[in-house]
């Protein structure tokens, strides 16, 4: 027993080890550079593609002074927009989408609590929002086409919802009309389609492209499980960076920022992701373009731009193209349907899986359909114990008969250490003669283990990325599963009339809730069902270990101490069911009270 002991501490420690590293292991540096010509920075702070004539930087502009958010709202003429997911408005300066709110998400679980914020306009605290325009690619002005400040004009169209596009135009005075259409789907995409109609003698040659800037770095969770920045995929290869990484980047003066060119032949995207939002701009698939991620420190305005090759419109011709723009919440069905639907490859993959995405996929798609089965998430991810239990019970079998063994073996082993007294040689020669004989394996008690640890990993990083847990409900006090459990002993789960430790505090540890203490207990009562390692050691480890899960644990989000508690009252059912059919008869609520003498004879 005392091998088997060891073994499994030491596969313990080494399996969170390995899987810690793993998750602070940085993804590859991204490519080098490409040279173009400059850029145009505007007044807002964004900077425009450089056109193929090389318009050169725009001195001494930096980002507009910030106002309220509905200053800067108030600034403008807007085209209202309205879904059942979406409530915002375009301006018509620039035809910019750049006020945007989710109308199913708010800020807290409090039912009047403001509904999240996705962009907002120049000017105002934290501007981020998308653009489109055209650059001149030869025979005009760079002010003969539609930029960052055009005064756009409503040709049709009202308010922007399913069904209702809208339309805007604008005429340079040089024979050329360009127009943009706008879409919206019932969730979360619009359908940018811009075209430019050539009425002049001569033919014209510009490109289009579309810009999403946010003017100074977010707020952030900041945590390590987590990706937040810049999120790309380009021809099937998927790219993450952070905001300190896109200031890192080489200086380009062709783009007069900090910046990283990459060309994409077929399929791509690229966009801004938040914990649970995203803004990204989509080409159809098949079509050729680049896509640029820069910062600009003269204007504090991170930026991405996707730059599609040049058309030529011919006099008396007209020349269009449709791109995509998602702005919204990372939910995993919509996201799918976006990916099947249109070809957006590797799109939810923009949900920050992680490194064990072979094992988060499943268990999140897992919950969802036990969700959907259920209608609830909280016994969905009691279901999903089930089912977890279920798949390994084969080998949590075979793992269980080797421990009964062993339990058997107990008085035996107990005689070799009287024999062996202090010779541990001895101790370790007669202890694995007498495994070889009864044709036991000690390490077998490590295997159940070995495969929960990335499994509970797997399932920490589904609730705490996936917006389908962000308050979720069960039952009772639990009304948000990816917080913690608000309940605390500290005031005797809300008997007592004073409050509890916040997050901050140093004492927040002490505050635990109803399931972590369950988990704490489900935990000892299954260490019960094994005998007491002999090793005085070993013994207050295992005594030790629930009590310091718990209290670990407890600031844990709730659905993962839920599903830990589930499945230690399954794992104790499981092998006190088979400890009995192997003829052994665990007493546990004798080990339970012997524990507690050995402790009174320690003290």
């Amino acid at each position: 027993m005392d091998d088997q002991n060891k073994n499994l501490i030491l596969a313990t420690a080494l399996s969170f080890l390995v899987i810690l590293v793993w998750f602070v292991l940085f993804p590859p540096p991204p490519p080098e550079a490409v040279q173009e010509t400059p850029a145009q920075l505007q007044a807002d702070g964004t900077l425009v593609p450089p056109s193929a004539t090389g318009a050169g930087v725009v001195p001494g502009v930096v980002a507009t002074p910030q106002e309220s958010r509905q200053q800067a709202l108030a600034q403008t003429t807007r085209v209202e927009i309205e879904s059942p997911e979406l409530l915002g408005s375009i301006s018509l300066a620039g035809g910019r989408i750049d006020d945007l709110k989710l109308r199913k998400y708010r800020e807290t679980i409090e039912d009047d609590a403001e509904i999240v914020t996705l962009l907002s306009p120049a000017g105002s605290a934290n501007a981020y929002y998308a653009l489109y325009g055209w650059s001149p690619a030869g025979g005009l002005a760079v002010d003969a086409v539609p930029g960052a400040a055009t005064e756009w004009q409503i040709e049709s169209g009202g308010t922007l919802s399913p069904g209702n596009p809208v339309t805007l135009v604008w005429d340079n005075d040089r024979g050329q009309i360009f127009r943009r259409t706008i879409s919206l789907d019932e969730r979360f995409l619009m359908t940018v389609e811009q075209s430019v109609t050539n009425t002049g003698l001569d033919a014209v040659r510009m490109f289009p492209y579309g810009i999403i800037a946010r003017h100074g770095e977010p707020d952030q969770v900041g945590f390590f499980v987590l990706h937040e920045g810049l999120v790309s995929s380009a021809d099937g290869d998927l790219n993450e960076m952070s905001y300190d990484d896109i200031a890192d980047l080489d200086f380009d003066p062709a783009e007069g920022a900090a910046a990283e060119k990459t060309g994409v032949a077929e399929n791509g995207w690229i966009g801004f992701t938040d914990h649970y939002w995203m803004t990204s701009l989509i080409p159809q698939a098949g079509q050729k373009f680049d896509f640029v991620s820069k910062y600009s420190q003269q204007s504090d305005v991170y930026q991405t731009d996707i730059r599609l090759p040049v058309m030529e419109v011919p006099a008396g011709g007209t020349q269009s193209v449709t791109t995509y723009l998602f702005a919204g919440a990372k939910e995993w069905d919509a996201m799918r349907d976006y990916q099947d639907n249109l070809g957006i490859n590797q799109f939810v993959d923009a949900i920050d899986w992680g490194w064990f995405y072979f094992l988060t996929k499943p268990i999140f798609q897992a919950l969802h359909y036990l969700n959907i089965l259920i209608g609830n998430m909280g016994w969905a991810i009691i279901g999903l114990t089930f089912l977890i239990k279920t798949l390994l019970f084969p080998l949590a079998y075979k793992s269980y008969v080797s421990m009964s063994k062993m339990k058997k073996l107990q008085p035996e082993m107990e005689k070799i250490k009287e024999r062996a007294g202090d010779d541990r040689m001895k101790l370790q020669q007669e202890m694995m003669q007498l495994y070889k004989t009864e044709k036991v394996n000690p390490a077998s008690g490590c295997l159940p283990i070995l495969l929960q640890i990335p499994i509970f990993f797997s399932l920490y990083k589904v609730i705490f990325v996936t917006i389908e847990l962000r308050h979720a409900p069960f039952f009772g006090w639990i009304q948000d599963l990816s917080a913690p459990d608000p309940s605390s002993f500290l005031n005797l789960f809300g008997l007592m009339p004073w409050g509890t430790p916040g997050p901050e505090s140093l004492f927040a540890i002490f505050s635990i809730g109803v399931f972590p203490i369950l988990m704490g207990v489900t935990m000892w009562m299954q260490q019960k069902l094994n005998p007491a390692p002999t090793d005085k050691t070993q013994a207050m480890i295992f005594a030790w270990m629930p009590w310091v899960f718990m209290f670990m644990l407890g600031s844990f989000a709730a659905g993962l101490v839920i599903y830990w508690c589930a499945n230690n009252i399954l794992t104790f059912i499981q092998q006190y069911s088979i400890m009995r059919s192997q003829g052994v008869k665990p007493n546990v609520f004798g080990n339970i009270l012997s524990s507690f003498k050995r402790d009174k004879q320690a003290d």
